[in-house]
């Protein structure tokens, strides 16, 4: 029973990861140079994951994998959110 909650706090935590982060990349960090380097979704991912594993390591419920879907949530939608900020605001 505690695995199906951890399985889906896991997968809510890197859905929201995504979504939150790809709106945030694609609205707020469109015109800085950071959203052009190639290594944005692997470099914020991994510290996604950095910073969440003291997290899920206090937790009962949570383990490892749960800071992996994180960070593998968060690093997808930075890449995704990039690629977005780079399409124009208006289309002609």
């Amino acid at each position: 029973m505690f695995g199906l909650l951890g399985l889906g706090i896991a997968a809510a935590a890197g859905i929201v990861g995504h979504m939150r982060t790809r709106s945030f990349v694609g609205r707020r960090l469109r015109f800085t140079s950071f959203v052009e380097k190639p290594y944005l979704g692997v470099a914020v991912g991994v510290a996604a994951t950095v910073v969440a594993s003291p997290l899920v390591a206090v937790l009962p419920v949570v383990g490892v994998g749960t800071a992996i879907a994180f960070g593998t949530g968060v690093g997808t939608g930075a890449a995704l959110g990039a690629r977005d900020a780079k399409r124009p605001l208006l289309e002609d």
